[in-house]
């Protein structure tokens, strides 16, 4: 019974707190486990800066494409750094025009929605949730757009105006796919698998307009074969009558144009039916007096008249297009014939 009543008083004994161990004690009694931080709402992997290089991206394209479009509609010259007029052939040719619509300007719409897009998104100037999901997909499909449009252009620029070098064409495709790839990274791949079908659709949708716009064009305006002539005058060998002469100088005097080609023969045959002397004084236009090479457009003189076929006759505001008969253009400019015939 003692050593049981000895350890009774054990158990109630109290050894006194050292310091040390009260603050052990304290630290345990303050501590507790670490709590798993937050983690951060996810509106978009691409940062913001991103989105500033998409803004500066779009701004610098809306300014190239600004000046082409005021180029194009001014019909003046665009300034080729590289040199050779390779920018100007393909500015005025006729795949510069799509729809009736300046390419230039339908680029410089493109590139103006992107800067707003990627300013509003890089200032957080939209609404959170299904606005920013929209803004992002509007700004891939109209970047997917402008890169599909870019490549259907290098295609044509290396088949159907073969040897013309055009920097502004290749720096827009530069920015567009520049673009794609920065737009294309604030998607994860689930994402990008879900809205795969509707980029696809986009580009088949963009090549499949432009194929139907460019199929419309006339054959006479696109071209001769794959070749590239320098510009002649063929000679005329055949003699003048007095009636051609006449004739000549009547269509001259009231201002009649034969407008053509060198390498056309039906305007070299015209010349002929006029005769050497008599061809020399018509009025007549050269459309390409620069040479000629796949896809290069008519002169600007001859785009202005709406010529789109070789020979084409105005006089009088009236237009006669092909090969015309000395008695046709008599009867069509007034001239009295004097002589029984025309040679």
């Amino acid at each position: 019974m003692a050593s049981l009543s000895s350890f009774h008083s054990v158990s109630h004994f109290k050894f006194p707190l050292s310091p040390f161990t009260k603050r052990v004690v304290a630290s345990v009694k303050c501590s507790s486990l670490p709590s798993p931080e937050p983690e951060p709402e996810r509106t978009s992997s691409l940062s913001f800066s991103a989105y500033k290089w998409c803004t500066g991206l779009g701004v610098l394209g809306f300014l190239e494409t600004g000046y082409l479009t005021y180029v194009k509609l001014s019909n003046g010259d665009a300034f080729c750094p590289v040199g050779g007029g390779g920018c100007g052939d393909v500015l005025n040719s006729d795949y510069a025009i799509v729809f009736g619509v300046p390419l230039p300007l339908i680029g410089m719409i493109a590139y103006g929605l992107v800067a707003l897009l990627g300013f509003q998104l890089s200032t957080k100037d939209v609404p959170l949730g299904s606005a920013v999901i929209n803004s992002r997909l509007v700004l891939l499909g109209v970047i997917t757009s402008m890169a599909a449009a870019s490549s259907y252009f290098m295609y044509l620029l290396a088949t159907k105006l073969a040897g013309a070098s055009c920097l502004y064409c290749v720096t827009s495709v530069i920015l567009s796919f520049t673009l794609f790839f920065i737009a294309l990274k604030d998607f994860d791949l689930q994402e990008i698998q879900k809205f795969a079908g509707l980029q696809l659709f986009v580009v088949v949708l963009v090549i499949g307009a432009l194929n139907t716009s460019y199929s419309s064009l006339k054959p006479d305006m696109i071209g001769l074969p794959d070749v590239e002539l320098q510009p002649f005058e063929p000679e005329v060998t055949t003699e003048s009558s007095s009636l051609a002469i006449s004739l000549a100088n009547y269509l001259h005097s009231i201002g009649a144009k034969m407008y053509g080609a060198f390498w056309c023969s039906h305007c070299f045959e015209q010349k002929e039916m006029f005769g050497k002397e008599a061809s020399k004084i018509v009025d007549y236009v050269e459309c390409f007096p620069e040479g000629y090479r796949k896809g290069m457009q008519v002169a600007k003189v001859c785009k202005d008249a709406g010529i789109d076929g070789f020979p084409t006759w105005i006089i009088k505001d009236q237009v006669l297009s092909g090969e015309q008969d000395l008695t046709e253009l008599a009867r069509v400019s007034g001239f009295v014939l004097v002589d029984s015939a025309p040679k």
